[in-house]
């Protein structure tokens, strides 16, 4: 017997088939696939519409804009504004007395968007169609819990958002703030200083000097050193586990990826001992379209190794903050040196040598330490707010597996009492 509250999308959406070339009416805004975000529920944007030349869907208000093309991305909003969007988006509206809200999480759904992946076609350019999509079977209670489930799934929608948000002023702050901390420095209070000095690469505190790396280096360890390469370490020194190896995809911008590792046996580790990393180190990515990416190695991949592609060099953590180092990397001063100095054409990249070349902006080093501890500070709130975000999506991905497949039902208190708890 089948289930009354599963019918065909099309009985939840209809598909709306406006389209304008011509005439358009210039306070309405364009809105393209890039204006939709990749599983996100916010528009990231929009166009005039004299940008776009070509014919248009028409929407209004409260349309739900699916994208068609390559419809893996997974894109789906809902608008709150009439205007045109590309012929590769469809317009959905909700049919009778059906809860737009509902329909639009029903819309992101895994059910339809599985659905759209398994019908697409094209290789280059896949494509779904509402022929197809229509056809998929959706959960779809009664108008009344169709709002329940909706107010649920908004509210935590809402607290996504908010985190969002708080995450991006976040990092405007971070951003303003070490621009200041790398141009006029800090007092022995905290306080920022009135004013920096001009060098031949920018502006730096007063009292700081422009040094090398060798100066703040660990005379103890080779201070700069690429990773072993060909007779060194090969294709066939690697195997399922054993001692991990750094290589230039772990290396990102301020973090490490070890989501990928390769792995050498620990008699080969020890063959290259003096390539392994201690907690501290700065770790470069010296090659290819990563060239700019550096970061500090962790107590997590304490003791891994390094293979060619990423240079370490040893701080001597007596002479400077680790941080401090790793931050001054990222201000404009090294900046405009490493645009200069680093090579040019297919495989641009950076080497030990213009490493031990460049100059940067170097504090004494309790005030070194001082901007490390008020970095560390906003690093640690900025991975809170991270870490938040991902716990609300996991429960946005909980609920929506329950809540829109009918595997839980919703009665008004139980909605009230979820979205209350977000």
């Amino acid at each position: 017997m089948s289930d009354p509250a599963r019918v065909p999308l099309g009985s939840l959406v209809a598909l709306v088939t406006d389209k304008v070339t011509v005439g358009k009416d210039p306070s309405k805004p364009y809105v393209g696939l890039e204006h939709i975000p990749s599983g996100g529920s916010l528009l990231l944007g929009t166009a005039a519409a004299a940008e776009s030349v070509s014919t248009n869907n028409q929407f209004r208000a409260g349309d739900i804009l699916f994208g068609k093309l390559r419809p893996r991305l997974r894109k789906s909003v809902r608008v709150d504004f009439a205007g045109y969007c590309s012929t590769d988006i469809l317009v959905l509206r909700t049919i009778g007395s059906n809860e737009p809200a509902f329909a639009t999480f029903v819309a992101q759904s895994d059910a339809v968007f599985m659905g759209a992946i398994r019908t697409e076609e094209g290789t280059k350019m896949p494509r779904c169609s509402w022929g197809d999509l229509k056809d998929i079977n959706v959960f779809c209670p009664a108008p009344p819990e169709q709002q329940r489930v909706a107010e649920v799934l908004a509210t935590v929608d809402a607290a996504i958002e908010q985190t969002e948000s708080l995450i991006a002023k976040t990092r405007q702050i971070v951003a303003g703030l070490r621009h200041d901390l790398f141009t006029r420095g800090v007092t022995a209070d905290g306080r920022i200083r009135p004013s920096g000095t001009a060098t031949r690469f920018g502006l730096i505190p007063s009292g700081w000097s422009l040094g090398s790396l060798l100066d703040i280096a660990d005379d103890s360890r080779q201070p700069i050193l690429t990773g072993p390469f060909g007779a060194d370490l090969g294709n066939d020194d690697f195997v399922s586990e054993g001692v991990p190896v750094l290589r230039i995809g772990n290396v990102q911008s301020g973090h490490l990826d070890l989501s990928d590792l390769l792995f050498v046996t620990p008699r080969k580790a020890l063959e290259l001992q003096r390539y392994r990393v201690r907690s501290g180190d700065l770790l470069f990515a010296r090659q290819g379209a990563t060239t700019g990416r550096n970061t500090l190695a962790t107590q997590d991949v304490d003791g891994y190794l390094i293979n060619y592609h990423i240079i370490r060099v040893a701080l001597d953590q007596a002479k400077c903050a680790p941080l401090f180092v790793e931050a001054a990397f990222n201000e404009e001063v090294v900046k405009r040196q490493i645009e200069r100095d680093k090579g040019r054409g297919t495989r641009e990249g950076i080497n030990t040598a213009q490493l031990k070349a460049l100059q940067i902006p170097l504090a004494p080093v309790d005030e070194q330490r001082a901007i490390a501890s008020i970095l560390n500070a906003h690093a640690v709130k900025a991975a809170t707010l991270q870490e938040d975000l991902s716990k609300l999506k996991c429960i946005k991905h909980g609920l929506k597996s329950d809540l829109l497949t009918g595997r839980v039902r919703v009665a008004a208190a139980v909605a009230t009492e979820a979205a209350a708890d977000v």
